[in-house]
């Protein structure tokens, strides 16, 4: 693997992804975009070549066909000067858990979590072989907050935060850095898509801001991210709560309080 590795970037065509392709350009990285729409890749392709000099190959795929997410894992395990992988492509959730049909629970579900957690894998063997490599999973804030609402995408969420925080377990002895990043409202095509008018939101964080922060905390190694959290501490008292809460559960007996009846 070389110094300075690749990039394969998923939902790279706008939004973070795109972003996420223009900062790693700037540092000198060679990049794989992958997406949907291949127009907007070629000429995101095109102007990243010009104006920094790297190499940038273009790989359409929808990644809830098991076809193209195939095509992507193929890539990820077979070329070598792939380092690093940012998991962004994702979507949002449109209504309420009582307006979502089956088919759209299943495509959410799939490119949220099931294509993620794919590619991780197609990766992650190359990497732990290699003793480096990165994996980026782009997760949300919504993954600890049900009282948004947004039932099903939450879910996929906290979905890759466990992701994330199970594979830096199992990856970080190997000499794989794991990193989740948790935005909170970010200006992209994301809430269109979804029939949300972002000019609703009340906060809303731009794009290249989101970026540039979870770039920093990719410097710092950190595991996870959480771009619009002012004060560290309140991550790592939850995550010292959520710690106590295990070393509390004793699983050969029922609490005492479910031996009495109500």
């Amino acid at each position: 693997m070389t110094s300075t590795p690749t990039v394969l970037i998923t939902g790279a065509s706008s939004g973070i992804g795109a972003t996420y392709a223009e900062r790693f350009a700037r540092r000198g990285h060679d990049l794989v975009l992958v997406a949907r729409d291949k127009t907007r890749l070629d000429a995101l392709a095109k102007r990243l070549q010009e104006e920094h000099g790297v190499t940038v190959a273009v790989l359409q795929a929808d990644l809830t066909e098991s076809a193209d997410l195939a095509t992507v894992e193929a890539r990820l395990r077979e070329d070598a000067r792939i380092g690093i992988l940012i998991n962004n492509a994702g979507m949002a959730q449109t209504g309420s858990f009582l307006q979502q049909t089956g088919e759209s629970i299943e495509r959410l579900v799939t490119l949220n979590t099931t294509a993620p957690a794919r590619l991780a894998a197609a990766v992650a063997p190359r990497f732990a072989q290699a003793g480096t490599g990165t994996i980026v999973n782009i997760g949300s804030v919504v993954g600890f907050a049900p009282e948004l609402g947004m039932t099903v995408y939450g879910a996929t969420k906290a979905f890759v935060l466990f992701l994330s925080q199970g594979l830096n377990l199992e990856l970080a002895p190997k000499g794989v850095y794991v990193q989740a990043v948790l935005p909170a409202a970010t200006r992209t095509e994301i809430w269109q898509r979804s029939g949300i008018d972002i000019n609703a939101l009340p906060e809303v964080m731009e794009v290249g801001e989101l970026v540039d922060a979870a770039l920093a905390g990719f410097d710092r190694r950190e595991l996870v991210t959480i771009p619009p959290l002012h004060v560290a501490a309140r991550w790592d008292a939850l995550d010292g709560a959520r710690q106590g809460l295990m070393s509390d559960i004793r699983q050969a007996h029922a609490a005492e309080r479910y031996l009495t009846p109500a």
